[in-house]
């Protein structure tokens, strides 16, 4: 075994599993079942904290999910946490069912723009503090505060990031609330490491939950997040982690299976550098499958992509299948080729330009098209004049 460094970072409660301080890394996981089916939604919660996992995230959009995550809560005794999005006020009815409070910098700018972040970060503290929950500021590479972005050079999307994390801590500590840990996922492994590394050393105190967003599937999704959690971890920064993978309900424990392999292999010493990662070769993202997936023809297509384009695997191209619209559209821009799902539609864009919506039955020849055109360009553009 090897004798790991760790960040001398706060402990922070969640429930009955506590983070930070030298305590062992916690393991998280999300539900992917529509938060309103009580029943799947309890089958997952108590499948994945059979399989290890210390925190559940549930996501919330509504009201009616707020309703259903009273139910939930009285059939588990799982540590829970919810996933606010743009509606930061369904706090107040999540946070008595629940052990953590998840936001979104980037997602508080959207709902009543007219008030300041820092008056909607007080209300969820207050918010915390009457519940005895414990808090996450959870800042994505494609979804940050937009203010944050227009500052910096929009090559450079660690930095907005990284801004974003530092101001909210600022913030939450001057409030008097320290109770809280920190999130910055990227879909490149390389992004997250900078990042994380970046904040660990600004906030060696703060506990940080690590994880690379939409990873994709099995086994590239484990093999990018391994590549991550690896370095990280291996420096002693990282207190929670997630793995976050495209596979069907009733496959979601293989998450928390994963990442318990991934810290025993660290432990162990069996640990692996990916320097050059994704840089010569077809890279495919693809987000994890969870309750804000519209179709779950998704998690087919997902894999259709990565079986048609098998045969552009030594290009640098990126792709990217998003199953929803709330992280879809901004976290396709930077890929080469992105597919977005609707309910009955997937949107195909070529960097940030939207080339239109195709059927799940077309968007595999369109896809190719696009594709063989890239590989095309870039062919002719090597070629010396």
């Amino acid at each position: 075994m090897v004798d790991l460094p760790r960040n001398p970072t706060r402990e922070v409660r969640i429930g009955t599993t506590t983070i930070g301080a030298g305590h062992d890394i916690a393991i998280q996981s999300m539900t992917a079942t529509h938060t309103q089916d009580i029943d799947a939604t309890v089958s997952q919660v108590n499948a994945l904290a059979k399989a290890g996992a210390d925190v559940v995230r549930i996501a919330v959009d509504s009201r009616k999910d707020a309703d259903a995550l009273a139910e939930i809560a009285k059939q588990t005794n799982a540590n829970l946490s919810v996933d606010l999005q743009e509606n930061y006020r369904l706090a107040e009815h999540v946070a008595p069912h629940v052990a953590k409070l998840r936001y979104n910098p980037g997602h508080l700018y959207h709902h009543e723009r007219e008030k300041p972040w820092e008056e909607k970060v007080r209300y969820l503290v207050g918010i915390a503090e009457e519940h005895d929950c414990a808090m996450r500021v959870g800042v994505n590479c494609g979804s940050v505060d937009p203010e944050k972005k227009a500052k910096h050079d929009p090559a450079d999307t660690v930095a907005p990031m990284l801004e974003s994390a530092l101001d909210h801590c600022e913030f939450l500590d001057s409030i008097g609330f320290t109770r809280y840990c920190v999130s910055l996922k990227d879909s490149d492994p390389k992004h997250v490491i900078d990042v994380n590394q970046r904040f660990a050393e600004a906030r060696p105190d703060v506990p940080l939950h690590l994880g690379v967003t939409e990873a994709g599937m099995p086994p590239d999704g484990v093999i990018k997040t391994r590549i991550a959690f690896e370095q990280l971890i291996s420096k002693g920064i990282g207190d929670t982690i997630r793995v976050s993978l495209t596979v069907p309900n009733d496959r979601k424990p293989e998450e928390i299976v994963a990442g318990r392999q991934i810290l025993a292999d660290i432990a162990a010493g069996r640990v692996r550098s990916f320097v050059d990662f994704g840089l010569d070769t077809l890279n495919i993202i693809s987000c994890p499958s969870c309750s804000r997936v519209e179709n779950e023809a998704f998690i087919d297509l997902a894999a259709s992509v990565k079986e048609m384009t098998a045969y552009a695997k030594e290009h640098a191209i990126t792709i990217a299948v998003m199953g929803c619209r709330v992280n879809g559209p901004g976290e396709t821009d930077d890929a080469d080729l992105g597919l977005w799902c609707g309910p009955n539609f997937v949107n195909l864009k070529r960097g940030p330009r939207e080339l239109g919506a195709f059927s799940y039955e077309d968007i595999l020849p369109r896809l190719k098209q696009e594709l063989d055109t890239v590989i095309a360009e870039r062919e002719l553009s090597a070629t010396p004049s």
